[in-house]
């Protein structure tokens, strides 16, 4: 049975990862998990500059789901480098950096920046984030922009190149026909939704910030119909995540056309579930006479 996924000039050990933001840089989790079991880290959004993040309260709970505003809070790339850079170099599994700014410039000196040290296995572009010389308008929803940035960022790394798409657009398609225009090695999708929960009582928003990031199992049928979308658009891995807390979720994201997926949310529930998720993927794969990943598309 061969678990294995290839993305660009790379290769995965198994399709099952978790993702960016909810696994910190991987150290947190060292001593609750196996590192080594994982196909991949997908790491903590790293910028330029020291974030602190947004004001609290940035978190809050709905309906079979939770908002997020952190505000890519992380260390910057000095203390990274110092700091966080060493125990990716040694982790047990592959490490992706998910990098992170405000213009196109940040994105460009920051993966040059990265490409100077020897601790991952590639990258993951958030393009999420709004372009602050575009009117604070996210990166990602525009089609120009993402076909731009990526055939900037493709010259300066022979790593993987990932770009992350959010679901916050008419079609996302025609993003990720815009991603491999510009020479994406695969996409990951989704993204958080954009999402509000107002306290009544105070009668404004939970988050001060206003809207937030819906993730969690309430995403997921969004998640899979946006796989599928990408799936019929371009010829790209895609890396499937939202609202993943069992095995048959991430099924459902291979059968709508990924080659591997993401677990977020559902740590904070159980930091195995990742584990669980990847025997589940083997027993459907013995029990269907599947031999490889690519067994599980082209079935509608």
């Amino acid at each position: 049975m061969d678990l294995t996924v290839t993305i660009g000039s790379g290769t995965l050990p198994n399709p099952v990862g978790v993702a960016s933001g909810t696994f910190g840089f991987g150290e947190e989790y060292g001593r609750l998990i196996d590192l080594s079991r994982l196909g991949a880290v997908y790491a903590k959004a790293l910028t330029l500059e020291h974030r602190p993040g947004n004001d609290t309260p940035r978190m809050v709970e709905t309906p079979s789901g939770m908002l997020n505003s952190i505000g890519l809070a992380n260390p910057g790339w000095e203390r990274f480098r110092v700091e966080k850079a060493p125990f990716l170099r040694d982790m047990a599994c592959p490490a992706v950096l998910n990098i992170g700014g405000k213009k196109e410039s940040d994105y460009l000196e920051l993966v040059e920046k990265c490409e100077e040290l020897d601790c991952h296995w590639g990258y993951e572009i958030n393009i999420s984030c709004p372009n602050v010389k575009a009117g604070g308008l996210a990166f990602g929803t525009d089609t120009h922009q993402v076909e731009s940035l990526t055939k900037k960022l493709r010259p300066l790394t022979k790593k993987p190149l990932i770009m992350k798409l959010t679901p916050n657009v008419t079609d996302i398609g025609e993003i990720a026909k815009a991603a491999e225009a510009g020479g994406a090695d695969a996409v990951s999708a989704i993204n958080t939704l954009k999402g509000m929960v107002i306290d009544t009582k105070k009668r404004r928003p939970v988050i001060p910030a206003g809207t937030a990031g819906l993730s969690g199992a309430a995403v997921r049928p969004v998640g899979v119909a946006c796989v599928y979308r990408i799936a019929q658009c371009v010829s790209l891995p895609i890396i499937g995540l939202g609202g993943i807390f069992t095995a048959d979720h991430a099924i459902q994201y291979l059968l709508a056309g990924a080659s591997a997926v993401q677990v977020g949310t559902a740590l904070f529930v159980d930091p195995r579930i990742p584990l669980q998720v990847l025997e589940g993927i083997e027993a459907y794969m013995d029990a269907n006479g599947f031999t490889s990943l690519k067994d599980f598309h082209g079935h509608f």
